[in-house]
C-alpha cells in the first residue's frame, strides 16, 4: 500500500458523520450496511470468485476442486504435499466448498468487520480403505478499512484476515484419532492461505461497484454531470456516508458554474437532512443540481419557441381578433381575422424553489407578439416581460429523478408596443392557455433527460419514497 492510501485511510479514520448537516451542494448518499452486505453476497453468487480462488470444475470430479485442481491429487493434501508423511490418507483433496453466509459489522472510524462462514468438503481413500469424507465448518473474520483510492473513488482495503476452524464430522470411512488430528493441524495451517484471497476478490468486486458512483452521466445534448468525492468517506455503526460532488459540463466537455445569487445578510443555515432510519438507504439531491440543469436548458435555447397557429389545437384563439376583444389598443391599424406568432425568449436562466413540500419553477422570458405571415414579412405589435411560474411533479427511477411540469400563473408587464400602451395583465389568461398547450409540452420534452442520481452499490432508487425538504430531494428506500 502505497503512503498516500495510508495517509487517506489514517485521515478518515479520524473523521465523524456529519450529523445530519448539507453544508455544500454536493449530492449525499447515505448506503446502509444491508446493501453492502448484499453487494458481498452477489459477488459470491453470480461471479466466479470460489472457482477462481479454490480451483477449477474437472470432467473427472463435479464439485470446486477436481484432481487438476488447487488441492487435488498432487495438491496440498494429496501426495507429495503436506500429507506425504501420512502415507495411509490417499489423495485427500477439496471438493467442495459451500456458498459462505455473509454476516458483517460497521467499524465507525475505521471500516468493516466481515465474516464468511462456510463449509469444506473433503474426499479421499481412507488407510483401512474405502471413501472417506469429512466437512469442516469455517468462519473467515477479516477487517476492512475504508478509504479513497488514487482515482479519488471510495475504496474497501484488507487489513487483517484469520480463520477459525468449526467443528469438523467424519462423514464416510474411518480414519483413527492420531490421523483426525493430523487433518484438524493441517486445515488450521492451510485455510487462511486459501480462503483469505477469496475476501481480497469480493472486496475488488465491490470496490467496482462503489467506483461506478463516480462517473459520468450523461444529459442528451446538454452536456453532463461527473460525479466526484467531495470529502473523505464517513461511516457510522449502520451507514456509509459519501459526500458526493456534481461536475456539470457542457457538451464540448466545459464545466458550468452557473452565478450564484447574492449572499443574504444572514447566511442561510445548512441543510437539515432527515434522519436516515435502519435498513434504508438514502441520496440528497441539491437545490444546485435542479439550478444547473435548468441553467443548461436555458444556455441551449431549448427553452424558447416560436409558438405559431399550427402548434396550438383549433379551439385555442391566436388571432387578432381574439386579441382585439382584450386589448384592442395595442393592434393599431391590422385587420381582424390575422394570425399571430409568439416569440418567446428566455435570457436569463430560470430559478428552481425547493421548500414546503413543493418544487417550483420561475422563469423568465421575454414575449414579442407578432402577426404571422407564413410566407411574408411578420409584423411586430408589442413586447412583454413574463414570469411563467411552473409546478414540478417529481418521480424518481433507478438512474435519475424525472420532471413533469405544469403551469401554475403567469404575470406580464408591457416592455414596448408599437401601438398604444395598455395594461398588459388583461392577457395574462389568455396567454397561459396559449403556453399550457403549446409551451409547457416542449418543455417537458426538454427535461426528459432529467436530473442524474448516483449509483451506489446497485442501490435502485426507483421506488424510493420522496420529500421534499428546503432546497434539497430526499429519496428513501427500504434494503
Amino acid at each position: 500500500m502505497t503512503l498516500g492510501m495510508w495517509s487517506l485511510l489514517l485521515l478518515w479514520g479520524l473523521a465523524t458523520p456529519c450529523q445530519g448537516l448539507l453544508e455544500k451542494v454536493g449530492t449525499l448518499a447515505r448506503i446502509d450496511k444491508d446493501e453492502l452486505g448484499k453487494a458481498i453476497q452477489n459477488s459470491l453468487v453470480g461471479g466466479p470468485i470460489l472457482q477462481n480462488v479454490l480451483g477449477t470444475v474437472t470432467s473427472v470430479n463435479q464439485g470446486l476442486l477436481g484432481s487438476g485442481g488447487l488441492l487435488g491429487g498432487g495438491g496440498l493434501l494429496g501426495y507429495g504435499g503436506v500429507f506425504d508423511v501420512v502415507e495411509e490418507l490417499s489423495g485427500l483433496k477439496i471438493e467442495e466448498l459451500t456458498l459462505p453466509k455473509v454476516s458483517l459489522k460497521l467499524l465507525p472510524g475505521f471500516g468493516v468487520q466481515l465474516s464468511l462462514h462456510t463449509k469444506v468438503g473433503l474426499h479421499g481413500s481412507g488407510p483401512l480403505g474405502g471413501l472417506l469424507q469429512l466437512a469442516a465448518e469455517v468462519n473467515v473474520s477479516s477487517r476492512v478499512a475504508l478509504g479513497v483510492s488514487s482515482r479519488g473513488t471510495p475504496i474497501l482495503v484488507l487489513k487483517r484476515c484469520s480463520t477459525l476452524l468449526g467443528h469438523i464430522s467424519l462423514l464416510s470411512g474411518l480414519l483413527p484419532a492420531p490421523l483426525f488430528g493430523v487433518v484438524e493441524q493441517t486445515l488450521f495451517k492451510v485455510l487462511p492461505g486459501l480462503l483469505c484471497p477469496m475476501v481480497d476478490s469480493v472486496l475488488g468486486v465491490v470496490n467496482e461497484l462503489l467506483g461506478t458512483a463516480l462517473s459520468l452521466v450523461p444529459l442528451g445534448a446538454l452536456g453532463s454531470v461527473e460525479f466526484t468525492l467531495a470529502t473523505l468517506p464517513l461511516i457510522s455503526n449502520q451507514y456509509i456516508e459519501l459526500d458526493i460532488n456534481p461536475i456539470v459540463k457542457n457538451i464540448a466537455g466545459d464545466v458550468i458554474d452557473f452565478p450564484k445569487p447574492p449572499k443574504p445578510p444572514n447566511p442561510p443555515k445548512p441543510i437539515k437532512v432527515p434522519p436516515k432510519e435502519d435498513h434504508t438507504s438514502q441520496v440528497v439531491v441539491p437545490l444546485y443540481l435542479f439550478n444547473t440543469v435548468f441553467g443548461l436548458l436555458q444556455t441551449n435555447g431549448a427553452l424558447d419557441i416560436d409558438i405559431t397557429p399550427e402548434l396550438v389545437p383549433s379551439n385555442v384563439p391566436l388571432t387578432t381578433t381574439d386579441l382585439a376583444s382584450l386589448v384592442p389598443e395595442a393592434l393599431g391599424n391590422l385587420p381582424p381575422g390575422q394570425q399571430l406568432l409568439l416569440s418567446m425568449r428566455v435570457k436569463e436562466a430560470p430559478s428552481v424553489t425547493l421548500q414546503n413540500k413543493k418544487a417550483t419553477i420561475s422563469i423568465p422570458a421575454n414575449i414579442h407578439v407578432l402577426s404571422y405571415h407564413p410566407k411574408g414579412t411578420h409584423e411586430a405589435l408589442f413586447e412583454l416581460n413574463a414570469v411563467l411560474t411552473l409546478n414540478a411533479q417529481l418521480a424518481p427511477s433507478a438512474t435519475k429523478l424525472h420532471l413533469s411540469l405544469s403551469l401554475e400563473r403567469l404575470s406580464v408587464k408591457l416592455a414596448s408596443s408599437f401601438a398604444h400602451a395598455f395594461d398588459a395583465s388583461r392577457l395574462e389568461e389568455w396567454l397561459s392557455q396559449v403556453i399550457r398547450v403549446a409551451y409547457v409540452p416542449k418543455l417537458n420534452v426538454n427535461l426528459d433527460v432529467g436530473i442524474p442520481l448516483p449509483k451506489v452499490l446497485n442501490v435502485n432508487f426507483a421506488n424510493a419514497a420522496l420529500e421534499i425538504i428546503e432546497n434539497a430531494i430526499v429519496l428513501t428506500v427500504a434494503s
